[in-house]
């Protein structure tokens, strides 16, 4: 769609590349667009079972690019509103949307960069990778999502203290805290990352967008999440993939999901 996303797809997976190295992969509105339209396409695309995002160059993102483009003037609020949309639409798509997702990470993740790579269902990190909350610092608070995300894998209160502060953390840090799910060495995440995303190829698809939907509203009582329950698991078990789940179970071989 762009050079500011590359994509390439393999085994059922497809790897979103943020391309503007020289950045450090800063989200202008370019990418942003390219990226909402790579990830509308891959959530509508049966062949594809899983989405890894990731970064060229040795950075997963920096944030977003805070200097003027294409002669644009200073920041507006409408301007601002409108840019915030899209990458909200990106978080509600990497977080609740029909594919799991992996950030594979490198380098820096700050900012917005963090947000997307909190929002992902499974977060790979590479030693060299630096987390940073960093809207503070700018005069902004935390956004695309962060709020929600950032909580729900380290518990609220590590997650304001890295907010509040906007302080760096390291790799391994994060593998610590849960940040990330794993640590693995520098330059490794993307491999890791599609090791990660071949384990859902035995997953039915459906029953991965029903969990996920469910997830991406958030912490739920328990009356909320038997509600959702009732509402998905009578859908699912007229689904070809929950015959197809059981016929593979009782002939002990290998499900051949296909998200019908």
């Amino acid at each position: 769609m762009s050079e500011f996303i590359l994509q390439r797809e393999q085994d059922g997976v497809v790897v979103l590349t943020l391309n503007v190295p020289q950045l450090r992969n800063a989200i202008s509105l370019e990418m942003r667009e390219a990226l909402l339209g790579h990830l509308r396409e891959a959530g509508n695309n049966p062949d594809i079972r899983a989405v890894v995002l990731t970064g060229a160059g040795g950075n997963f993102c920096s944030g977003g690019q805070l200097q003027p483009t294409n002669g644009a003037a200073a920041p507006d609020a409408q301007r601002t509103k409108r840019n915030i949309a899209i990458l909200q639409d990106i978080v509600r798509l990497l977080s609740g949307g029909p594919k799991p997702t992996i950030a594979a990470v490198e380098g820096y993740a700050y900012g917005a960069g963090m947000s997307l790579a909190t929002a992902c269902d499974v977060l790979v990190a590479g030693e060299s990778a630096r987390f940073c909350a960093s809207f503070g610092k700018i005069g902004l608070m935390a956004d695309a999502g962060m709020l929600w995300s950032l909580p729900q894998r380290v518990g609220p209160a590590r997650a304001r203290e890295m907010m509040l502060t906007g302080r760096v953390v390291e790799a391994a840090e994060a593998g610590a805290l849960g940040l990330a799910n794993r640590v693995v060495p520098a330059g490794s995440a993307l491999d890791a990352a599609l090791e990660v995303a071949a384990g859902f190829a035995g997953v039915a698809p459906l029953a991965i967008a029903a969990m996920k939907r469910v997830m991406a509203r958030g912490p739920n009582s328990l009356e909320d999440v038997l509600h959702a329950e009732s509402d998905a698991q009578p859908v699912l078990a007229l689904s070809q993939d929950y015959v197809e789940g059981r016929t593979a179970f009782k002939e002990k071989r290998a499900p051949m999901f296909r998200g019908a």
